[in-house]
C-alpha cells in the first residue's frame, strides 16, 4: 500500500512529461505535414541529369 504513495503521483508527473513534450512537438511543427514527403517518393522524375567531367572520368575507366 505504501508503494501507491510514491507510485500514483510518479505516473502522474510521467503524463504530465509526456503531454509537454507532445504539445511543444506540436507547437514546434513537428507534425504539420505528414502527407508530403510520402508523396514525394510516388512523383516520377524522368529528367536525365548531364554528365559531369568526373562521372565521364569514371565510366572510360
Amino acid at each position: 500500500m505504501e508503494a501507491l504513495y510514491l507510485l500514483i503521483p510518479l505516473s502522474v508527473l510521467v503524463v504530465f512529461i509526456a503531454l509537454w513534450v507532445f504539445f511543444r512537438a506540436m507547437d514546434g511543427g513537428q507534425f504539420d505535414d505528414l502527407e508530403g514527403p510520402a508523396m514525394r517518393i510516388l512523383q516520377d522524375d524522368d529528367s536525365v541529369q548531364p554528365e559531369t567531367a568526373q562521372s565521364q572520368k569514371n565510366n572510360e575507366k
